[in-house]
């Protein structure tokens, strides 16, 4: 006999437990090796999952919008027909002896029956579009180019880890579809009718009310509570906005955001001073091989993200307006890999668009430096030639590991950056 446990994997390094958004499978349908069963979200993001093995979806453990620990069953496998109600049997002892989903599970799961072999499930895409010689796509996009008759061969995909996604075919053909559910095959007579995704209810606040953390909402605060442990340093910096914002007016047409143009003026001046882009680590300093920016997002539904600006010092204003674009609008639907929210090297936020002043960002585990961006207000300020003046100023909080970075190299940072952006902004556009 053979029935195969799916379980909850590990999508990020800092996992604990995953959130069933949809089940893309059936109970009774057949299953190919490499088919996405499951959509899981993260900590930051929503994931395809896919099978290792080929056989039948027997039985549901953990249904859509439950949750479950990393390593925990979420459902059975079996590999024929025949086994499928020895699987159903299984489930409801497994069942019995395991404490129901909740949405806030973090305990580990109940040992496995002897008779079943634990992963039966990999992230999607882990190789590419084209892995062994297999093309890896959505079930959407595999439907979709059908339709349009689109040759899956001849694609690049642009979702999680390259897995070609709907958007990729409607691209091909440069039409737009309008979204459509995935069709699940027609269930096996003997098995049990699948539980109806449950969508996350957006709880709307109100007086008296205790709502639980959703799950970006829970890793934000993990990495907070982590940050509590680490030595920081405070040092501000009064930084003159016009010329800035006189090149921001000129190049804003084309697509260049404030945001890139504030993350390039960081990019290059971290160039001069690789103290404040490394990071402490096990007694030591640690020093990486690129600037990566990472940029604080706000999600519609709670939590925060930072998409991740990779190179923002060797790319052009353009090419990192655009970048930003993409990041942000993947972010807006968790659709981010983990690569484009997990490695950046300092981090930037910007409250300035909301009309803030001034404040103090908290440190993100395993980076050294943050800054945090206020707002850009008219200001009287006394000039060069002792007369007063109005200028449009900014003041910019960094936030700094004291273990590396002291405050002397944090003081010649912000005065490299206000140089920059004082007296020389249009070398960003170079």
């Amino acid at each position: 006999m053979s029935i195969h446990e799916i379980f909850m994997p590990a999508l990020s390094s800092t996992m604990t437990e995953g959130k069933i958004v949809s089940w893309e499978k059936s109970p009774g349908d057949k299953v190919e090796k490499g088919q996405t069963v499951v959509v899981v979200e993260s900590d930051k993001a929503d994931m395809d999952v896919e099978s290792f093995y080929e056989g039948y979806l027997a039985h549901i453990v953990v249904p859509a919008g439950e949750s479950a620990a990393v390593g925990a069953a979420i459902a059975l496998l079996a590999e024929t027909e025949a086994e499928m109600e020895t699987a159903i049997a299984q489930a409801k002892t497994l069942a019995s002896s395991t404490p129901p989903p909740v949405a806030s599970t973090s305990s580990s799961p109940a040992a496995p029956e002897p008779t079943a072999s634990p992963v039966a499930v990999a992230e999607n895409g882990s190789n590419g579009s084209h892995r062994s010689g297999r093309i890896v796509a959505s079930p959407r996009a595999r439907k979709l180019a059908k339709e349009l008759k689109v040759d899956l061969t001849n694609l690049t995909g642009s979702g999680p880890y390259g897995r070609i996604v709907a958007g990729d075919v409607e691209a091909s053909v440069g039409k737009t579809t309008q979204p459509t559910l995935p069709v699940a095959p027609a269930a096996i007579p003997t098995a049990a009718p699948a539980p109806a995704p449950a969508p996350t209810p957006v709880v709307p606040a109100v007086a008296g009310q205790t709502v639980p953390l959703n799950t970006l909402q829970n890793a934000v605060a993990r990495n907070m509570v982590a940050s509590l442990s680490v030595p920081i340093i405070h040092v501000g910096y009064t930084i003159t906005t016009d010329a800035l914002d006189s090149l921001y007016k000129q190049i804003k047409s084309k697509g260049v955001t404030m945001t890139a143009l504030l993350a390039k003026a960081v990019a290059v001046t971290l160039q001069k001073h690789p103290i404040i882009n490394a990071a402490y680590a096990n007694q030591a300093i640690v020093y990486p091989s690129a600037i990566n920016i990472a940029v604080a997002v706000a999600m519609d539904d709670g939590g925060l993200i930072t998409p991740v600006l990779q190179n923002a010092d060797q790319l052009d204003i353009y090419s990192l307006s655009r970048n930003w674009k993409s990041l942000v609008n993947k972010a807006r639907g968790k659709k981010l890999q983990p690569e484009e929210y997990s490695t950046g090297t300092f981090t930037l936020s910007n409250l300035g668009m909301f009309g803030v002043d001034r404040f103090d960002a908290i440190l993100p585990p395993g980076q050294g430096s943050i800054i945090a961006i206020g707002a850009s207000r008219p200001q009287v300020v006394a000039t060069e030639d002792g007369m007063f003046g109005v200028r449009r100023q900014m003041q910019v909080n960094m936030t700094c590991d004291h273990r590396i970075i002291y405050g002397a190299p944090a003081a010649a940072f912000l005065q490299d950056l206000a140089k920059l952006i004082e007296t020389n902004p249009q070398s960003l556009t170079m």
